[in-house]
């Protein structure tokens, strides 16, 4: 991935399906550099404006974040349990807990959370307690409808 460029995706991208079930997805795009920076440039001619490196991340960034590193730290075996992470952190394993949720999250809220583009009346607590695994609930719930 990219450092610092969000590609969004525009056009038919072409998808081929491996034996062994990759499958492999191709945007056109091109990616020039104008006075050291990169730019994206989409089949239409525009280019996509980057986001700001010197952005602060916000809290609900964070959590995203420490949630994926703490659930990778399970999968590769750095710890054993949330407890673990929790232990090493110093923290509360409830909150390990809570922001491991975050990992499931649908791409597009997890994208609206990078964007900050999410509805104003969502919390960190909304996205990490209860949240149904479903990504359709978890729409309808972030669009105030809970089914």
């Amino acid at each position: 991935m990219l450092s610092g460029i969000r590609i969004q995706k525009t056009g038919e991208p072409d998808v081929i399906e491996a034996s062994d079930g990759r499958l492999t997805l191709s945007v056109p795009i091109q990616i020039k550099r104008r006075s050291g920076r990169k730019l994206v440039t989409l089949p239409n001619g525009e280019t996509v404006r980057a986001r700001p490196w010197d952005t602060a991340t916000t809290p609900l960034q964070m959590a995203l974040a420490r949630g994926h590193r703490w659930l990778a730290m399970l999968e590769f075996g750095e710890a054993r349990s949330l407890k673990e992470i929790a232990a090493l952190e110093g923290i509360d394993s409830s909150y390990v807990s809570r922001m491991v949720n975050l990992t499931t999250l649908s791409p597009d809220i997890v994208a609206a959370i990078l964007d900050e583009s999410l509805p104003g009346h969502v919390t960190l607590f909304d996205l990490s307690s209860g949240t149904p695994l479903l990504w359709d609930e978890q729409r309808a719930v972030i669009a105030g409808n809970p089914e």
